[in-house]
Formats: C-alpha cells, sequence, structure tokens
C-alpha cells in the first residue's frame, strides 16, 4: 500500500531539518502563557502518572512536563527527530511512530499531550485520531491540544534553514472542540491567544478529558 503523500512530506522535512531544529530551539522557549498552560496540565494530570507526548520532536517539551513531574515518554513520525531526541534526554523514552497508530494499551494513559503536531495531519483525518486519543487515555484522562488558529493550510517550503516541503493546517478551535467532543473527549477549556514575535496567526490550546462512568 502506497504511503500517503503528506506522511513522506512531514517525516522527510522533519529528518531534515533535526539537527538544526535542536540548535535553534535547544530548551522549551515559549511564551509565558503557553508554559502556563504546560504547568496547569502537568499539575491536573498528577506527579507520576503515565503520559505520552505525541509528536514529540527533540523532546524539549517532554523533557520540559517530566521537569513538572510528570512520567512522561515521547513518540514521533520523524527517525531523525527521535535520534535527536535520545541524544539530549537519555533519561526519557522516545519512540519512532504515528499518532494516527498508536500502540499504547486501551485506557493505559493519564494524560496524552499534542504540541502543534495535529497541524499536519490532514483536517478530514482528525476526527478518527481523536477516536485513537481517548481509546488509549484512561476514564479521568486529560488530553492538551495546541495548534495555529485559524482555518487555512500553510504550505511550507523553508524550515530552520533547509528547503523542504511540508503542509501545516491552522485550524478552528470551535471545529476541534465540537470533534473532539464527538469523540468522547469533552474539551474543558480553551484559550486563544494573540501572535507573539515571527508569529503569523493566534495560538490555540484546548485541555479536554476522557469523562469517568
Amino acid at each position: 500500500m502506497t504511503e500517503p503523500s503528506w506522511l513522506t512530506e512531514t517525516r522527510t522535512a522533519y529528518d531534515t531539518v533535526a539537527v538544526d531544529y535542536a540548535r535553534l530551539l535547544p530548551e522549551v522557549v515559549e511564551p509565558p502563557l503557553d508554559r502556563a498552560v504546560l504547568t496547569a496540565f502537568a499539575e491536573t494530570v498528577g506527579p507520576g502518572r503515565p503520559v505520552l507526548e505525541v509528536g514529540s520532536g527533540t523532546g524539549r517539551v517532554t523533557a520540559h512536563l517530566r521537569r513538572l513531574g510528570l512520567d512522561i515518554a515521547g513518540v514521533d513520525l520523524s527517525p531523525g527527530m527521535v535520534a535527536v531526541a535520545r541524544r539530549a534526554h537519555p533519561e526519557l523514552r522516545f519512540d519512532v511512530g504515528s499518532m494516527s497508530e498508536l500502540t499504547a494499551p486501551d485506557a493505559s494513559l493519564a494524560g496524552l499531550v499534542s504540541w502543534y503536531s495535529v497541524i499536519h495531519l490532514p483536517p478530514e483525518l482528525l476526527p478518527e485520531v481523536f477516536a485513537g486519543f481517548r481509546r488509549v487515555l484512561a476514564p479521568g484522562g486529560h488530553l492538551l491540544l495546541a495548534v495555529k488558529a485559524g482555518d487555512r493550510l500553510d504550505r511550507r517550503e523553508q524550515a530552520y534553514g533547509h528547503c523542504v516541503a511540508f503542509d501545516v493546517h491552522w485550524l478552528p478551535p470551535e471545529r476541534l472542540a465540537a470533534q473532539l467532543a464527538a469523540a468522547g473527549l469533552p474539551v474543558r477549556a480553551t484559550l486563544v491567544r494573540e501572535p507573539v514575535g515571527a508569529e503569523r496567526q493566534p495560538q490555540a490550546f484546548l485541555l479536554a478529558e476522557r469523562p469517568t462512568g
């Protein structure tokens, strides 16, 4: 079966930029509101409970959440990014994998983080991916989703000093909330902030939960 072109492009692009991505973004450099969202998520999940970051890249957010007390691992589509993450954070586990085919057992996670990773998926795939997120979350488990807010396709041909080709989708928070609710992950809080620095669009953060019972 032929792999979808968007998947091949995304993997190839991040394999290409992995080393320079880590050099240019060596630690969490998110604005204060973004870091506050990460802190709120960590405190909501609680220390020592199993969490997975999907689309973990070079592991910088994964490592930040570990410092906040979470028992967290990462999974990423790009072998290049995973290799960088393993070198930078040998104390953490990073695997190559797809968020659309999570291997975690059913109801095994207290938390799931998607920090600007679903933006690379064709929007029509999101309901299926969100259903997979619900499957691996235990009842009472929490999801943190970060996206570029809007409703357009942004085709990228340059990134981190390299010529690449991949898609970034700006996503409407209201539509995401409806899709998450339909997947059994009602949204408990949404934060939308205005662009900071070189950003070209607002950023949105959604906190959802798999209900108990």
